[in-house]
């Protein structure tokens, strides 16, 4: 090729160069100025005002309460100082099927984000195709092979913020399912929580029946002996060894209770019941001092106030989606290429090819359409703002209940320690009593009933204050805040 050749080659790329820059030039023009005139229709969101209590009013009666800035952190569940608790509850949020499902639907909702800001952007498509034809020519015949290579490209842009809307409403979707999660998290940390508590109370109740047990078979014994020496009346016997086996029967009750505790722990860690078993424990979780704080934190710590926040977000969002359809739909679209027949030299200056186009489409009449659909929207805000409001009113109920009840209940807890003594006494001189013959059988019966009343009653006191302070957990948010939603992209 001589250097002729070499220059006219190069002057006819860099005219074919040049042509497909002028046909682009257009479309480059539009794009900058649809996106300096664009704009954002629809509300702007601000969060509504919520009237937030300076203090809780059950807090000052709360002895166990240490109030700071500061609440719950992590692994609260460490606090009950429990080695099944804290083997098993960091397993709930990988293993748990309500989490992983919850899970998921975060996943899909990041998904969508993604499609949504997809609009944004251009629609980029390329096309080749090639025919191989026959025509007849005089005697004879002519095979023609043609051919075409195309890019084209098509955009919708976003003047009136319809995508944009689209795609801040799929933003405070994810971030609220993500709440969502969070808060299925933290209400099976506290489900698990719950029935480990009532697994140790169960135990703690076979620990008192078989105290009981052995001390009715105790009592049993003597009484059988005073009745083979004819010194006491047929009754007292068979009203002893009643007892003891009404006892009996309830000791072997118990086991349905536990295998059910066992059941939920299994199910809650995303295990078959089958594959759990849990040994008897002979203590109980400890009480533990919960740092509560002040009532405005909960609107930052508690995942479900979140979650129906950016719910709240989303709908306001939407609205502008809605109101975007007012607006005409604007699109542009260009297309560049080459075709040519026959096939050989397609891609020469000569046979390049160029389009460029616009479109506006406005709806005149939809016989209310749009109109009822911004105010569908709007009420849907209206609805997620209520929603909101009663989420925060709720969270402050169900801190004050528990504070309400672990207040109550320590104060029940002092009474009936001193009943219990009391109790254990009453049945020690009600025995000796009988032993000497001052009283029949029938009172000792009756003491030995308020002893285990009043050991289950403790007992069940005992549980409901772990109970409550691991649902204060909850109810505080346990360790979550609003610092750990991510921005979804």
């Amino acid at each position: 090729m001589t250097m002729k050749t070499h220059r006219q080659t190069a002057r006819r790329g860099m005219r074919g160069a040049h042509l497909r820059f002028a046909a682009l030039r257009p479309l480059a023009i539009a794009a900058l100025a649809l996106l300096a005139s664009a704009c954002t229709v629809g509300p702007d969101y601000h969060r509504p005002q919520v009237n937030v209590p300076a203090t809780y009013s059950e807090l000052p009666g709360w002895a166990l309460a240490q109030p700071t800035t500061a609440g719950p952190k992590g692994d609260w569940w460490t606090a009950f100082n429990d080695p099944l608790m804290n083997e098993l509850e960091p397993l709930v949020s990988v293993s748990n099927q309500t989490v992983r499902e919850d899970y998921a639907n975060y996943q899909q909702a990041l998904a969508e984000v993604r499609a949504a800001h997809a609009s944004l952007f251009p629609t980029v498509t390329a096309t080749g195709s090639g025919t191989r034809s026959r025509s007849s020519v005089g005697n004879g015949a002519r095979v023609v092979n043609a051919g075409t290579l195309e890019g084209d490209v098509n955009w919708a842009p976003d003047i009136w913020g319809q995508v944009r809307r689209t795609v801040e409403e799929s933003k405070a979707t994810a971030q609220s399912d993500e709440a969502t999660l969070a808060f299925a998290t933290l209400t099976e940390q506290v489900a698990l929580a719950t029935a480990i508590i009532e697994l140790r109370t169960s135990d703690a109740n076979i620990d008192i029946l078989q105290r009981t047990v052995k001390e009715y078979q105790q009592y049993l014994d003597v009484v059988a002996e005073q009745d083979k020496a004819g010194t006491i009346p047929p009754s007292d016997l068979i009203t002893a060894r009643t007892q003891l086996e009404t006892a009996q029967s309830n000791l072997i009750a118990l086991g349905v209770a536990r295998a059910q505790d066992a059941h939920a722990i299994a199910v809650l860690v995303g295990k078959n019941p089958e594959e759990m078993s849990f040994g008897h424990s002979t203590m109980m979780p400890v009480l533990p001092d919960v740092p509560v704080g002040v009532p405005s934190t909960l609107l930052e710590r508690r995942p479900d106030i979140s979650a129906a926040e950016r719910r709240m977000a989303a709908q306001n969002a939407a609205i502008g989606v809605e109101v975007a359809a007012y607006y005409p739909n604007i699109s542009i679209s260009g297309l560049a290429g080459f075709t040519q027949s026959p096939l050989s030299g397609l891609l020469r200056v000569s046979n390049y090819v160029w389009s460029l186009g616009g479109s506006a489409t406005e709806t005149l009449f939809d016989g209310g359409l749009r109109s009822a659909n911004v105010d569908a929207a709007k009420s849907a805000y209206d609805a997620a703002v209520a929603n909101y409001r009663g989420t925060v009113l709720k969270a402050f109920q169900n801190v004050e209940d528990d504070l309400s009840g672990l207040r109550i209940l320590a104060e029940q807890s002092t009474v009936l320690d001193t009943a219990v003594r009391d109790a254990n006494r009453g049945v020690e001189i009600a025995f000796n009593e009988y032993q000497a013959g001052t009283v029949d059988y029938t009172t000792v019966a009756t003491a030995q009933a308020t002893q285990y009343n009043t050991q289950q009653t403790a007992l069940s006191v005992q549980e409901s204050r772990l109970l409550d302070a691991a649902s204060l957990f909850g109810d505080l948010g346990g360790g979550w805040s609003t610092d750990l939603l991510h921005e979804a992209r």
